[in-house]
């Protein structure tokens, strides 16, 4: 795909278009992700029986609780004699030493075995694949009986003429649970929209396009990819601190600003920047056949909004369901010991499988309302499309699994996490400096590889346990893992989004192309990134919880 213009005379190839030509070219090149990971498994083989052959280890100090003698217990329960009351049992001491640990080969007996033995296991036990498939149910029936569309076309009817850029892109950011409809309904309602308040179309493009994607992995809901993320964070964590385990909403205080920051932001360089830029919008640009947005029928708007007030109703029931098995004294699920709800309760535990039930719910509402999905046999079609649709990530996370499970069998993680540390600690530069440097490595990483998942499964394993190891807590590199992931969304040729986008374009501006896109949307990734990180850095110091029991440093 090449970035030419729409017609008789190629557009002229400034600098900047050369260097996306040559980003475009290279990222043409990046195998697909499944054999990405192929090649990654490979290279662990290998190299893990080089760096067996050459001995390599790493020593550090390890805290295990001291050897403790068992009293002998006296009659009465009580360990001194004559002591009705037994005294408070004591608290063990740690001893510190230190551990050599080595690498560990994968083609000696023991390796060999290990692959051959755990194939099975290790996909078995990758809980991501679970939260996946649990967390498409509710979204997948909402998003096939037409849901998630509907509401982003009536948000945008009814919202106020001056609000409508931060509707737009507001909407965007939330419509990221479920991608699909973010781009291919928000981009040419955006569109329409701005056409019809006498605004530049592609304007309204840019500002959905930015919406859906710059700051793709944040929301104000828990969106399916929280629950992948964690799941990855949680296998990577459990190699330094077994005891540590991360929910749903370790980042979701953050994520919730993050999506209304994040929409200002692009909002002011919507209106700001972008439009002044493109000027009063001129009809004769459009090609003459271009074709007209569906403009629905009276009985199509009236079947949409009929199914809205049924997807509430159904939603309110849900609510109300869960409503009883949460907050009433004693419910079910309120922590059995302590009675707590928002902390370590079967209501946390479970919230991934409530939304989606949520979801679910006002689908089936929806769908029933609209006449868009009537009859269970078509709701379960609709699951089964939407697995259909899951088959080549879940391969993905076939191959994920084998590769964090080699990864961790030969110590490479572990001495790799050591290693850096111990030069990041000699060389004393601060938690802040590398946690901005990390947020730039995904950002450039993103340029070539847009998804969320592949690049937090090869980066996890190495950067969870080395920010660990300098006492910086998991959440908070996944914070910082979000801020890097979405600016570059918009402008990398590899957004597989991009050709629908040039598309769209071309509608309102015949000679639109890959070039006309990017140069709109530079400005959002490189202010965004900016703005973002600084709102980042401005979190880290003042040390708000990311989310609920998710405070910015390790306790």
């Amino acid at each position: 795909m090449n970035a030419k213009a729409v017609g008789d005379q190629p557009a002229k190839a400034g600098g900047m278009q050369r260097v996306l030509d040559g980003i475009e070219r290279v990222g043409n090149k990046v195998p697909h992700p499944a054999l990405i990971f192929l090649g990654l498994i490979v290279i662990v083989i290998v190299a893990s029986q080089i760096l067996s052959w050459a001995g390599t280890s790493v020593t550090t100090e390890v805290a295990e609780p001291a050897t403790v003698e068992v009293a002998p217990e006296y009659p009465q329960g009580s360990s001194v004699p004559g002591n009705d009351a037994p005294p408070a049992p004591a608290v063990p001491d740690f001893e510190v030493h230190q551990e050599t640990i080595t690498a560990e080969s994968l083609l000696n007996g023991d390796g060999i075995r290990f692959m051959f033995t755990t194939a099975v296991q290790n996909f078995n036990d990758f809980g991501v694949v679970a939260v996946i498939l649990v967390a498409m149910i509710g979204v997948g029936v909402a998003e096939e009986a037409g849901l998630i569309a509907a509401l982003i076309r009536k948000m945008v009817k009814v919202a106020p003429k001056g609000a409508i850029t931060f509707i737009i892109v507001l909407l965007g950011g939330i419509s990221s649970v479920a991608s699909d409809a973010g781009y291919l309904v928000l981009i040419p309602l955006g569109a329409a929209a701005f056409v019809s308040l006498g605004r530049h179309p592609l304007a309204g493009i840019a500002a959905a396009y930015a919406g859906v994607s710059a700051a793709f992995f944040v929301n104000i809901l828990i969106t399916p990819a929280d629950g992948i993320i964690t799941e990855v964070t949680n296998e990577t964590v459990a190699l330094v601190a077994p005891d540590v385990h991360l929910n749903v909403t370790h980042n979701f205080y953050f994520s919730i600003a993050a999506t209304l920051f994040c929409a200002i932001v692009m909002t002011v360089i919507t209106e700001r920047i972008l439009e002044p830029r493109l000027g009063k919008y001129d009809p004769s640009e459009a090609p003459a056949d271009a074709p007209l947005d569906h403009q629905p029928s009276e009985e199509e708007t009236a079947l949409e909004s009929r199914g809205l007030r049924w997807s509430v109703y159904y939603l309110l029931v849900a609510v109300a369901i869960v409503s009883a098995l949460t907050f009433i004294p004693g419910a079910p699920l309120r922590n059995p010991d302590t009675g707590e709800i928002f902390g370590s309760s079967p209501f946390m535990s479970s919230l991934l499988f409530i939304i989606s039930m949520l979801f679910l719910a006002a689908g089936l509402g929806y769908g029933r309302g609209a006449k868009s999905l009537t009859g269970s046999t078509n709701v379960i079609n609709a699951i089964v499309k939407t697995f259909n649709g899951l088959g080549g990530l879940i391969f993905l996370m076939l191959l994920i699994a084998q590769f964090i499970a080699y990864f961790n069998y030969t110590n490479m993680s572990t001495l790799a996490a050591t290693g850096l540390a111990d030069l990041l600690e000699r060389a004393d530069i601060g938690a802040l400096p590398l946690l901005i440097g990390f947020i730039l490595l995904v950002v450039v990483i993103d340029l070539i590889m847009p998804g969320v998942i592949p690049k937090w499964a090869i980066l996890a394993p190495i950067f969870v346990p080395l920010f660990y190891r300098l006492g910086i807590a998991p959440q908070t590199v996944v914070a910082a893992y979000r801020v890097g992931d979405g600016p570059v969304n918009v402008i990398t040729p590899l957004m597989v989004y991009l050709p629908f986008i040039v598309l769209v374009s071309q509608r309102y501006r015949k000679k639109a192309g890959i070039g006309t896109v990017v140069s709109m949307m530079l400005p959002y990734t490189v202010i965004v990134l900016v703005a973002w990180t600084l709102f980042y850095v401005a979190w880290y110091l003042i040390g708000i919880p990311w989310g609920p029991s998710a405070p910015v440093h390790l306790g």
